[in-house]
């Protein structure tokens, strides 16, 4: 039995944030339906504190519980500084003796966690990092604002991206995001009201593009369709997060039409996010500004879920695919005129665009289909 251990980045830290917690979980399920020996593998912030992360680590324990990976995490802190030899983790949800010979007589790490320590990468036999921010992390992997370690190989979502930094042998595979079918069913109902979007905000993201800064928050994507509400004739609806200092933005999207939901009350757990994606009529999506910029191809995971729900996408464009239809189920916009265009397609001939959305998932972002073809790439080429 092939044994797979799953690197995500930082679930139990964001455990408010739950389609984070849905990326990574649709590769174990599909791993483990493939009938992998699948494992968990996390690294908590450390600190000072005495116990700081015991509510973090019990959340998600309880989420990976419904997947049949609740004694199959493990869970550890890094030292922090001069705390202790770099190869010597803090487990917290097993004795280090047996965490130790699971990750060192393991096939594969599968790795999201971009800045994986040395010293935990050397424990594994075959290493393949997994990119979800096309072209960002080259961006910052390029400019040494991340600190990414050799892998054996490299995968990415994105459909163009450039080349491996500082590895001119390797190359990047594209694996399009993953989405448990399974996990994920048809959904129809012809009366479901709202086109939504579940999105960051303001996450003070930024990255250096030609010697210049560029904003790649949602914020600045978002504010270009403003008015896009006044355009369709269904509610439009955005979950997302707005702090204190944002009540000026909440109040411009409100004055220009939308519904504002704050994502942790409509999609803060596994469940809810699903059942949020489940009674949306459609997803209306933006994209970050370097996404597009990039032209690299980048398409959500959220999108897939929406797809596999049987609720049609109508997305930022990020650049022409080389198999990807569009215009049925999916369909790209680059402007406001564009995406109300799209918006109305979806509505006028509803089912058609229902029944193709799934389709698309099934030929396109099947997690089964998508991760034997990453242990094949992975083991043995």
């Amino acid at each position: 039995m092939t044994r797979v251990v799953l690197a995500p980045f930082r679930v139990a830290h964001y455990a408010r944030a739950a389609g984070h917690f849905w990326v990574y979980v649709q590769y174990a399920d599909a791993l483990r339906r493939l009938g992998c020996d699948v494992w968990w593998l996390e690294e908590l912030p450390s600190s000072p504190q005495p116990r700081p992360n015991d509510s973090r680590v019990a959340t998600l324990l309880e989420r990976l519980r419904a997947f049949g990976l609740a004694d199959r995490a493990i869970l550890y802190e890094a030292p922090a500084g001069a705390a202790g030899p770099a190869d010597t983790p803090t487990y917290l949800t097993m004795p280090a003796e047996r965490a130790e010979r699971v990750l060192r007589h393991s096939d594969l790490l599968l790795s999201f966690h971009y800045e994986m320590a040395p010293a935990m990468l050397a424990r594994f036999r075959r290493t393949a990092l997994v990119d979800i921010d096309p072209g960002l992390l080259q961006l910052w992997w390029g400019s040494n604002q991340l600190r990414v370690q050799r892998h054996d190989v490299y995968f990415s979502i994105g459909e163009k991206v450039g080349p491996v930094p500082g590895d001119p042998a390797a190359q990047w595979v594209h694996s399009r995001p993953a989405v448990s079918l399974d996990l994920w069913p048809f959904r129809y109902d012809p009366d479901c009201p709202a086109f939504t979007s579940i999105s960051s905000w303001q996450s003070r993201s930024y990255v250096l593009v030609n010697g210049s800064l560029l904003d790649t928050n949602k914020r600045v994507a978002y504010l270009d369709f403003l008015d896009l509400p006044q355009r369709v004739t269904r509610p439009m609806e955005i979950a997302t997060a707005l702090g204190a200092d944002e009540e000026d933005d909440r109040r411009l999207l409100q004055d220009n039409g939308w519904v504002v939901r704050e994502a942790v009350g409509v999609a803060g757990d596994p469940q809810a996010y699903q059942t949020y994606i489940q009674g949306s009529r459609a997803e209306f999506g933006c994209a970050k500004p370097a996404y597009v910029m990039l032209g690299n191809g980048w398409l959500s995971d959220r999108t897939a879920c929406y797809l596999a729900s049987g609720k049609p996408s109508v997305v930022q464009d990020t650049g022409p695919s080389d198999d990807l239809p569009d215009g049925l189920g999916l369909i790209r916009f680059t402007t406001p005129e564009g995406a109300a265009a799209g918006l109305a397609e979806v509505d006028a001939h509803y089912e058609r665009h229902c029944r193709a959305a799934r389709d698309l998932a099934e030929h396109f972002f099947s997690a089964r289909e998508i991760v034997t073809r990453m242990l094949h790439q992975a083991l043995h080429e």
